[in-house]
């Protein structure tokens, strides 16, 4: 059902959107969609993942038969290999030596313009960081490329004209694939394995609030274990649009508004903003409503913030003490994952056969599993159903 449940619109002020083509339901599934492009953060991470599908090396690689320094998890893997020119570059050792600074967007480019041109064509109709970034040089870039690589190898369209063209798509538009979670990595050393591009879900706009959230299972095992799926975290009825949080939704307001304006270039104005916005900043509480310690999910697409889609305050929460400072209150209490300092969201499982809900809810970071009435438990409960 998951093909249905979404419609693109064109959103006034915000640009274009996602919104649901009908009434959806809590937990299901709303989106799943494979990566138009997949490629490494970090030449350390193709040390430690395979370099076709990005799932963690238990076992010693089978090394690129070209390239030496990526290795694959299996013989379909290596039979589907990596990114040509990303292959190309890397088979010269040069690649490595390139400035640090240099190295991640050398990585999206090589493998930008290692697409077929339809793909490419796609990429290329994304939207754009507005301003683009001013932590890249795309002339250098551009010559860069061009020395790691063969001239026989680079494709007809490539040219400086088509290479900030396809920088400025890559922040705003990536989604990371992240490292497994284990209690004993503080948040913020926890990396990404690999970025990827999702044409669709590219589309997601953040809201503070969100009432969606994505997961992947990347060390899943089967075909397709690099897809996006994205669960609705409660009902959404026709016409609403579903948004996502572009990073830990217990971020505070001035570091939340800093990310979202230097990122994506817009100033978040939701519903929760618009109230912490009018906190008195002090020393204990600067404009927000948590910590900033959770490890950014690098996550696309700009748009400004929706409303919390008619989150039901009467349904079993919201009246804690200082609700009227904190109207969302019930927000986390239900959907932020009290693991350590996991901080994920947590989504409901699909609806069961019958087509009730299922009660129980997994968190998108940690994994994680709770019953329903473990987070509603004044003291939220434990992790108790932890797989």
């Amino acid at each position: 059902m998951a093909g249905d449940a979404l419609r693109a619109a064109d959103l006034p002020g915000r640009g274009r959107g996602l919104v649901a083509a009908r009434g959806i339901r809590e937990g299901e599934v709303i989106l799943t969609e494979q990566p138009l492009l997949l490629y490494p953060a970090s030449l350390a991470s193709l040390a430690s993942f395979c370099a076709a599908c990005f799932r963690s090396l238990s076992a010693p690689a089978s090394p690129c038969p070209s390239c030496r320094a990526a290795g694959f998890c299996s013989p379909s893997c290596a039979a589907a290999s990596h990114p040509r020119l990303l292959c190309a570059a890397l088979s010269g050792g040069n690649l490595a030596s390139a400035a640090e600074p240099h190295q991640d967007p050398l990585l999206f480019l090589l493998s930008a313009y290692s697409l077929p041109d339809t793909s490419l064509r796609v990429l290329l109709s994304l939207s754009a960081a507005t301003p683009p970034p001013t932590d890249q040089d795309p002339a250098s870039l551009h010559a860069t490329v061009a020395a790691l690589v063969p001239p026989h190898m680079l494709p007809p369209g490539f040219s400086p004209d088509l290479t900030p063209a396809l920088l400025a798509r890559d922040r705003t538009n990536s989604f990371s694939i992240m490292e497994p979670y284990r209690p004993e990595v503080p948040q913020e050393l926890r990396k990404a394995r690999a970025y990827a591009v999702y044409p669709r879900a590219s589309l997601l706009n953040h809201d503070c609030l969100p009432n969606a959230c994505h997961f992947d299972y990347t060390d899943r095992p089967g075909p397709g274990n690099t897809g996006i799926v994205v669960r609705a975290l409660h009902d959404i009825t026709e016409g609403r649009e579903v948004c996502i949080s572009y990073f830990a939704a217990n971020w505070q307001y001035k570091d939340r508004q800093r990310k979202l304006l230097e990122d994506y270039g817009f100033q978040c104005e939701c519903e929760r903003c618009q109230v912490e916005s009018k906190w008195k900043l002090d020393d204990d509480n600067e404009g927000g409503d948590g910590d900033d310690t959770m490890e950014e999910e690098r996550e696309e697409c700009g748009g400004d913030g929706a409303d919390d889609d008619g989150m039901e305050q009467e349904e079993g929460g919201g009246s804690s003490d200082g609700e009227d400072d904190f109207p969302h209150a019930y927000f986390f209490v239900r959907y932020l994952c009290n693991n350590g300092d996991c901080c994920g969201m947590l989504a409901p499982l699909p609806p069961l056969p019958n087509g009730e809900p299922s009660h129980v809810f997994e968190c998108n970071v940690c994994g994680n599993l709770k019953n329903e009435d473990e987070i509603d438990a004044p003291d939220g409960g434990d992790s108790s159903m932890a797989d």
